[in-house]
C-alpha cells in the first residue's frame, strides 16, 4: 500500500497551505517514537511536510491550521533548538503557545511529573511537547493525559522528530531513502537520534551502519537491523550519507576512550578524511556541534553539509506531526 500524498485546501476550496489527507494512514493521536510505524506512516509525514514546506518562504508565514489550538512546550532539559523549532512551527500553524521549564516550577518544588502533566491538560491545552531527561516520559505522559503528546527527545529512548527531518533531509538531496547506505557515527549508546535515526532509515529500506569506539555502541543495537563497525575510515568510501553525533559528556562515562583529541582522530570528520568519500557524500548533525570534536569547521561548513538544511526542514516536519496527531485526535 502507497501512502496518499496530502492535498491542500487551496486546491479543494479552504484555507490556503494547510494540507489536507486524503486517507486515513495516519490514525496516532501522540507521537512518542518512530518504532513500530510502518513504512507507509514514515512516508506520509514526510509527504505533509512537503506541503508546509513553503509556508517559511511567504511573506506571511503562517496558516491556521491550528488556529484555536493551545500547545504547551514541557522541556524539563536544556534545548535551544529544538524548543525553538517546536515553537515556531506552532506559531505557523496558528497556535496559541504556553512554555513551560523544569527549572523554578512546581516540579522542582517535589510536584511529580504525573500531577504536572493534568494540571497542564486542565488549561486546556490540546498538544503537549514534552522533553524529559528519563526515558519512557513521553509514554507516561501519553497515558496520563488525554490530548496529544510528541516525544521532544526522553532520555537515551527517541527524538522522533530529529529522526523524520533527518530522513527528509536525506530523501530531499538524495531523491529517495530504500537501497542508500547511512552511516551514524560516535555516542550511539548515549544518543536518542541515533535510535530514531536507526528504527526510521531501516524501515524505509536503507542500510544502517554503526560506527564508533566499542565502548559507544551497544551490541544490542545489531537486532535493531543496523551493521556495527569500528573503523570510519574502513567504511566511509562507500557510504551516501553519514550522519555525526554529538559526544554528550552529559550522560557519559569517564574512561569511555582516552581523550576527545584521541577520539577525534579515530571517528572525527575532517577535511583529509573527506577525500575518501564519494563526491556527492551527505553530512548531517543533529548539533550542536563540537567544532573539532565529531567534525572539523571545514567539514561543518562545506558543500556536503546539510546541518543547516536540517534546522529549516526540521519546521516542516515538527508543522505536519502537530497538524496530523491534532487531526486524528479530532477525528477520535
Amino acid at each position: 500500500m502507497n501512502a496518499a500524498h496530502p492535498s491542500t485546501d487551496a486546491s479543494r476550496g479552504g484555507a490556503a497551505g494547510v494540507p489536507q489527507p486524503t486517507s486515513t494512514i495516519w490514525p496516532h493521536r501522540h507521537l512518542l517514537g518512530l518504532e513500530g510505524l510502518t513504512a507507509d506512516e514514515i512516508t506520509y509525514i514526510l509527504d505533509t511536510a512537503d506541503a508546509f514546506r513553503d509556508v517559511s518562504t511567504r511573506s506571511v508565514k503562517k496558516v491556521p491550521a491550528l488556529r484555536g489550538r493551545v500547545v504547551a512546550n514541557l522541556f524539563f532539559e536544556d534545548s535551544t533548538r529544538t524548543r525553538t523549532s517546536f515553537t515556531l512551527a506552532a506559531q505557523r500553524l496558528s497556535a496559541d503557545i504556553v512554555d513551560f521549564s523544569g527549572k523554578g516550577s512546581s516540579v522542582s518544588k517535589g510536584e511529580n511529573l504525573r500531577d504536572t502533566l493534568r494540571n497542564i491538560e486542565a488549561m486546556g491545552v490540546d498538544i503537549i511537547i514534552i522533553r524529559h531527561e528519563a526515558s519512557g516520559a513521553a509514554a507516561l505522559a501519553a497515558r496520563c493525559v488525554n490530548c496529544c503528546v510528541i516525544n521532544a527527545g526522553d532520555g537515551r529512548h527517541e527524538h522522533p522528530t530529529q529522526g523524520l527531518l533527518d530522513m527528509y533531509t536525506i530523501r530531499q538531496a538524495k531523491g529517495r531513502i530504500a537501497g542508500l547506505k547511512v552511516a551514524i557515527v560516535g555516542d550511539v549508546a548515549n544518543s536518542r537520534v541515533a535510535r530514531s535515526d536507526l528504527l526510521g532509515l531501516a524501515t524505509l529500506g536503507a542500510e544502517v551502519i554503526l560506527v564508533g569506539p566499542t565502548t559507544l555502541i551497544p551490541r544490542q543495537f545489531e537486532q535493531l537491523g543496523a551493521r556495527i563497525c569500528h573503523d570510519l575510515d574502513a567504511i566511509i568510501g562507500e557510504c551516501d550519507v553519514i550522519s555525526m553525533l554529538r559526544i554528550q559528556k552529559e550522560r557519559i562515562a569517564s574512561n569511555v576512550f582516552p581523550s576527545l583529541q584521541e577520539y577525534s582522530r579515530m571517528f572525527g570528520l575532517s577535511a583529509q578524511r573527506m577525500r575518501r568519500a564519494k563526491p556527492d557524500l551527505l553530512v548531517l548533525h543533529p548539533g550542536p556541534v563540537n567544532r573539532g570534536v565529531e567534525m572539523s569547521a571545514e567539514v561543518a561548513d562545506g558543500p556536503r553539509s546539510a546541518i543547516l538544511q536540517q534546522v529549516t526542514n526540521g519546521l516542516a516536519v515538527r508543522m505536519a506531526v502537530m497538524f496530523l496527531c491534532n487531526q486524528a485526535a479530532q477525528e477520535k
